[in-house]
């Protein structure tokens, strides 16, 4: 265990030091959007199970509209700033200029800002919203891009990266046609391009990297285990559950969950470090562990729906997947990189540890939901949950984020 480092007097805070690197602007838009997004969503579930309280209907659809900010706007803030610092270490160039990465985070930023403005009756603001979005998306992808090119030898982890982001521009521009008036399964793609396209490869090209490599920095005798042949394997079945999806061939997809369930199975338990860990290295894994759960749900979803023709657990198996894994995966990353990179030591804090375990409790909420009675007010309940959840360590991070290093350091 790391001993703490020296105590600095303190400063106060200051909006100049989110452009001090590029976690510090993107976490801390990301963290914004994340409750301002999930406040939105959990109002208008809530006028949809009591119409009492009136709320506007916005035009797209809201469910599509959830899906779009949460997929698009919400997590890429994060993804972004993690790929904006990490890229130029995994290639071995020099870090980003500021000039290079705060459009990024404008673009995000103004995006969803607007396309809230939008869902609550600004009639512009959707369109207004989705062409800032699309200039955030080109200013990442052209930042990220040439360092690809540059580099000596081939970074495997930022190529795949790099295609997950490019998927999730195509699912941009698809939400775009959409928008502009094309056919509504140009929606429907942007959203499965969002979760099997975008955010799932880089959730795991991530953890294939940098999970195996933070356990043998703190486990005894740990054998880091991440062969090539893994993240090959992945892509080509992560991209046929896409087709599969698109084709609306739910009753086919268990002949590649399946697979994906042994996969991600076998990354769990190879990865997973025996023996006492910290927590800050634990809640990696717990979060993972629930990657094979959604595919058992996918898999089983579908062999049922082949048989029956019953569309078991409706969203279920998704929301294992968006609020279980990638939800799990985010608090315990962005507290990693957060602690580490403003010279605090690698621990799990209080908020951290709520943010976490109450995220448990409400993925399994929402996936419970969709079997249960009245399960829109389930809904409901599961989304407060995870309003309640996170603003504690929101509150947290962003201060730290609009505050100096404490070790002195700069960054």
């Amino acid at each position: 265990m790391e001993s703490p480092p020296p105590s600095v007097p303190p400063t106060r805070v200051s909006p100049r030091l989110l452009g001090a690197a590029p976690h510090r602007l993107m976490f801390f838009i990301g963290a914004g959007n994340l409750l301002l997004a999930m406040a939105w969503w959990t109002a208008w579930l809530a006028a949809s199970r009591w119409p009492a309280l009136s709320m506007p209907q916005p035009e797209p659809y809201a469910g599509w509209l959830h899906a779009f900010v949460m997929q698009y706007q919400v997590l890429p803030s994060f993804i972004f700033g993690f790929l904006l610092t990490t890229f130029p270490k995994w290639t071995g160039q020099p870090d980003f200029e500021r000039w290079r990465y705060a459009p990024v985070g404008l673009g995000l930023m103004g995006g969803q800002l607007a396309t809230l403005l939008g869902a609550v009756g600004w009639e512009a603001g959707i369109v207004v919203g989705l062409l800032m979005t699309i200039a955030g998306w080109a200013a990442g992808l052209a930042t990220l891009a040439p360092l690809l090119w540059r580099e000596q030898g081939v970074t495997w982890h930022a190529r795949s990266c790099f295609a997950a982001l490019a998927l999730g521009m195509a699912g941009v521009l698809a939400w775009t046609a959409f928008v502009l008036g094309a056919s509504p399964l140009w929606a429907f793609a942007s959203i499965k391009l969002g979760t099997f396209g975008l955010l799932l490869p880089v959730y795991v090209t991530v953890a294939h990297r940098m999970f195996p490599f933070f356990a043998s920095r703190v486990a005894r005798d740990y054998q880091p285990w991440r062969p090539m042949w893994l993240l090959a394997l992945f892509w080509p079945l992560a991209l046929a559950h896409l087709a599969l999806e698109l084709a609306h061939a739910y009753g086919w997809l268990w002949l590649v969950d399946l697979p994906l369930l042994a996969l991600s199975a076998a990354m769990l338990l190879r990865w997973w470090p025996r023996g006492d860990k910290p927590g800050i290295l634990a809640v990696l894994f717990i979060g993972l562990a629930w990657l094979p759960i959604t595919f058992a749900l996918y898999a089983g979803q579908s062999v049922a729906y082949a048989l029956t023709g019953v569309y078991w657990l409706g969203r279920g198996p998704a929301h294992a997947l968006f609020i279980g894994f990638f939800g799990s995966v985010l608090v315990a990353m962005v507290t990693r990189v957060t602690q580490g990179h403003s010279g605090r030591p690698l621990t799990m804090y209080a908020a951290a540890w709520f943010a976490f375990f109450a995220i448990q409790l409400v993925a399994v909420l929402r996936v419970v939901a969709e079997v249960a009675p009245d399960p829109m007010a389930w809904q409901v309940a599961a989304a407060v949950g995870w309003l309640l959840a996170f603003a504690p360590w929101v509150a947290r991070i962003g201060r730290i984020y609009l505050s100096p290093r404490i070790d002195g350091r700069p960054g």
